[in-house]
């Protein structure tokens, strides 16, 4: 199952690389003034679903663009993202990925995440561990928040949300090494899951954004909860670390 999951995320992803090299205007649109899809989301989509659908037909599929569809008939469930990141992808930023998560009897089952321009493929699959490029990773052993890099995104302001994650990244910044902004959830949960990065935190995020994500960083040995320490990511946020640091990052979160 996993080989196929790895070559369906590499497949969608080169196409995603090919066809932004012939991009234009006309193929970007808006959900709203400031979160863009365009055509090659759907096409990629589209390729994933048929694929998944002709190998396992009787399974469900949740996919950003087109929903969901045969619920109800199988244990498991796909949820995909075609492009996590459309705006990196529209501006020619490297740093988008295709998401495949794999999801079986209602909990994460296996999955990966290829970031085309960096050719880096993470994969894992339940009680396997986590690899990327057939590597395996782990997450960070850095336990004090001022040697620790976080990441978090700003999806809350793209829609246009007056509780948004501000409050929190300026209560978070200052005690710790540096933070980035990656622009793509899927790659931030990678880079948490390969020790790149020693914490990630975002709102406003769907499960399509994380499903392949949460099983990797998972394997790699780390911690995912939502923002109260509970299991209702991402709808009531997401918090993802090396788990050496993720009680004290609860705590910043919850001083409102």
């Amino acid at each position: 199952m996993l080989n196929f999951i790895e070559n369906l995320a590499k497949s969608a992803g080169r196409l995603a690389l090919e066809a932004r090299k012939r991009l234009t205007e006309e193929e970007v649109h808006f959900k709203n003034p400031k979160d863009l899809v365009t055509d090659v989301d759907r096409e990629v989509e589209h390729f994933l679903r048929g694929k998944i659908m002709q190998a396992f037909p009787d399974h469900a599929i949740l996919g950003e663009e087109e929903g969901i569809s045969n619920t109800g008939r199988s244990e498991y469930q796909w949820i995909i993202d075609p492009i996590d990141g459309t705006t990196s992808f529209v501006h020619g930023a490297p740093l988008y990925s295709v998401s495949v998560g794999l999801y079986r009897n209602g909990k994460p089952y296996a999955g990966a995440i290829y970031v085309p321009r960096l050719d880096e493929l993470y994969s894992a699959s339940l009680g396997k561990g986590a690899f990327c490029n057939g590597k395996p990773i782990h997450v960070s052993g850095r336990s004090k928040l001022e040697n620790c890099l976080g990441i978090t995104g700003f999806a809350c302001l793209r829609a246009g949300l007056p509780k948004n994650n501000l409050p929190h990244f300026c209560r978070i910044a200052p005690k710790i090494r540096d933070i980035r902004r990656y622009g793509s959830a899927a790659y931030n949960l990678c880079a948490v899951a390969s020790g790149s990065a020693d914490f990630f935190w975002e709102m406003q995020l769907n499960a399509y954004d994380v499903a392949a994500g949460v099983i990797i960083l998972s394997e790699a040995g780390g911690k995912v909860t939502d923002f109260s320490g509970g299991e209702k990511y991402p709808e009531n946020g997401i918090v993802a670390s090396n788990g050496a640091v993720h009680d004290e990052i609860l705590r910043l979160l919850a001083m409102d």
